[in-house]
């Protein structure tokens, strides 16, 4: 396709040039519009994306405050005036021209957003590629902005597959940036494919997480959390603590407590408010899931519906072999190995024996040994004495094969632009 074929094209240069405070101004309309159809948007997706009414209502608020926070960075995404001598330095902050987000299935509204606020909030223009298996609030966000009253086409939602419409969005010669959230093997397929262009990219892309907990943690606390910190959104999270790696000398005590907590999940309606943990995304995620835990495998198996869905109970696995592919490749699902550790230096081992980093837990009362932990294990998000990962005023992004880039955070606006510098000489 052609620069031009797309009618976003022609929207780059008036939205750029529109004055920061009429930018800053729609932007709160939007957030105001989605708000109004919060309840809406959150029965939407828990229609398309089996997601818990509660977890799917935080997902609408999580939308609206984005765009809050992208436009309160409107009018502050300054440049800088640097010393020099002969003259007067300063850089401008541009916004990049057409940004292509291609988003995933398992937090379809957040995860958009995470993109779409910022970029338009620089002054780009975007185009959205949502999962061809959960297009439906993408295209309810996309017709909530026409009504808050951004320029038509400014911004616009492309259903279709990965290799059709997702693959037009990263050659495409007019899209000057690519934000993809998935899995690593597309992950790497498309940094490839914009290496081409030189094209700019951000990725947010597999994790395998921690959850290390030392003996001298809050033992109770920590084996309270546990379950829920790899449960939510039915173990379908880059984020879950699936890895729980426990102090040898806590170990039985930590089980004692675990067991009872899982077995106790409400797993059901998503509907209904209840719930805990719905059903798997589709037939082929449930197989993938069943493809790793076996009836011969050691743990502690919680309860799930039997009728029609695509249901998996939750799961703990016990005595298995660090390597094992369970332990240490992505299942996306509700499953978790607990694997215990002798010292400080084996947990750090443990929970860096693998591929990804995106984020991890870290339970213990010496402030000293959650600071030495922090710094050595390689996760680019890590809780001390909790299971949160993700703020919309934090960075967020993941070290080694997690990704590339930040999302999020003070600096989110300024992913999308360039810098451009300019001396302007007093001596002439």
């Amino acid at each position: 396709m052609r620069p031009g074929r797309w009618p976003v094209f022609r929207y780059v240069g008036c939205w750029a040039a529109a004055a920061p405070a009429d930018r800053a101004r729609l932007l709160r309309r939007f957030a105001a519009v989605v708000d109004d159809h919060a309840e809406e948007l959150a029965r939407l997706e828990v229609l398309e994306a089996g997601h818990t009414i509660g977890n799917a209502r935080w997902e609408a608020g999580n939308v609206r405050d984005l765009l809050d926070f992208a436009a309160g960075g409107v009018e502050r995404l300054n440049g800088r005036q640097i010393p020099v001598a002969g003259g007067l330095d300063i850089t401008l902050l541009e916004p990049l021209g057409v940004v292509g987000v291609i988003a995933p299935w398992n937090f379809p509204m957040p995860i958009a957003a995470w993109a779409t606020a910022p970029a338009l909030a620089a002054g780009n223009a975007v185009i959205l590629k949502p999962a061809e298996t959960t297009p439906l609030t993408a295209l309810r966000l996309a017709a909530l902005a026409l009504e808050a009253g951004l320029p038509e086409d400014l911004f616009q939602v492309l259903p279709g597959t990965g290799p059709v419409a997702g693959n037009a969005l990263v050659e495409h010669p007019g899209i000057a940036k690519i934000v993809f959230t998935g899995s690593t093997r597309v992950g790497k397929s498309i940094m490839a494919k914009c290496a081409d262009q030189v094209k700019r990219i951000t990725l947010e892309l597999g994790g395998k997480s921690p959850n290390i907990v030392f003996a001298d943690a809050d033992i109770e606390a920590a084996a309270a959390a546990a379950p829920m910190a790899f449960l939510d959104n039915s173990g379908q999270d880059c984020c879950a603590r699936t890895r729980i790696l426990v102090q040898r000398s806590a170990y039985d005590r930590f089980m004692e407590l675990l067991t009872p907590a899982i077995e106790e999940i409400v797993v059901g309606d998503p509907a209904d408010e209840r719930t805990q943990m719905g059903p798997l995304i589709s037939r082929a995620q449930l197989d993938r899931v069943r493809s790793y835990v076996t009836d011969d495998l050691p743990g502690i198996r919680g309860k799930a519906p039997e009728g029609p869905g695509f249901w998996f109970p939750p799961t703990v696995l016990t005595d298995v072999p660090e390597d094992a592919p369970c332990a240490v490749e992505e299942i996306f699902g509700p499953v978790a190995v607990v694997l215990p550790f002798d010292d400080e230096a084996d947990a750090i081992r443990l929970a860096n024996a693998t591929d990804y980093g995106l984020s991890g837990s870290i339970w213990t009362r010496d402030v000293g040994r959650a600071l030495r932990a922090s710094r050595a294990v390689k996760a680019g998000n890590l809780s001390v004495n909790s299971h949160s990962s993700v703020r919309y005023w934090t960075p967020f992004g993941g070290y080694q094969q997690s990704g590339l880039g930040r999302e999020l955070g003070p600096d989110a606006l300024t992913a999308f632009t360039e810098t451009k510098n300019v001396f302007i000489s007093t001596e002439a």
